[in-house]
């Protein structure tokens, strides 16, 4: 399985509340969140893992380095990462999208806090569904809300997502920013780009527009790493 993981975001909230560090290298019980992330990556057979960050973290872009040739904790990682600043996550993704084409992907961003054994789950199941061609996508969604823009979800009694949006429209779930998708849906994400669109909710919107068979997938609570007391937060609900 192939993983990616967008870094790119400036972190400006997190630097405005006296958070020194660049947001991938913040530390959740003690470790930092692209490390984290690799790890669980790897302890789910990652075959290869992609990073974007920007230009400006180059603190950043000497630990992917480190990481790249000297491995994590003792475990060589399959790592490449792409250095390049984007106005969107949306476009984020478009930049690693050369080294996701031919196969399916998972995705998240950098900040994105879940439990481990609930994304097991979620990409055994996302290797079945590819494995079978039961659809072009499983999209992590939670119940939890507790987000300043949640991106709500709609889906019907098969648990197909049926739409993306800004307000609530009687949806149950929101995205959890965890995203399993075949190498198709890259066709709609240049299609967004070559539009000007920005946000990567739109282009979940364009997946819905042109047909993809998307499924949700529903994780108890995920959250996001967004301001200083969500650090703290993050803490308490890995250790509960």
């Amino acid at each position: 399985m192939r993983y990616a993981i967008i870094a790119a975001g400036e972190g400006s909230r997190l630097t405005a509340e006296g958070i020194p560090e660049s947001k991938p290298l913040v530390r959740i019980q003690g470790v930092p969140l692209v490390d984290r992330l690799l790890r669980i990556f790897m302890s789910c057979d990652a075959t290869e893992i992609v990073v974007v960050c920007n230009e400006q973290m180059k603190d950043v872009q000497d630990h992917l380095l480190s990481i790249q040739r000297n491995g994590l904790d003792g475990q060589s990682i399959p790592l490449r990462y792409k250095i390049k600043t984007t106005p969107s996550s949306m476009h984020s993704l478009d930049a690693l999208s050369e080294w996701l084409d031919g196969a399916p992907f998972c995705l998240t961003t950098v900040d994105t806090i879940f439990r481990e054994n609930e994304f097991a789950d979620y990409v055994r199941m996302f290797e079945k569904m590819m494995a079978n061609d039961e659809g072009d996508g499983l999209m992590g969604v939670t119940d939890y809300i507790d987000d300043e823009k949640p991106l709500y979800v709609r889906v019907d009694d098969q648990h197909q997502v049926t739409g993306f949006y800004d307000e609530v429209h009687d949806c149950r779930y929101i995205s959890a920013g965890i995203y399993g998708l075949n190498a198709k849906s890259l066709k709609t994400l240049h299609a967004c780009v070559q539009r000007g669109e920005h946000r990567m909710r739109n282009f979940q919107r364009a997946l819905v527009t042109d047909g993809m068979r998307l499924l949700a997938y529903p994780f108890s609570k995920v959250l996001d790493i967004d301001h200083a007391h969500d650090i703290e937060m993050a803490e308490q609900f890995l250790k509960a």
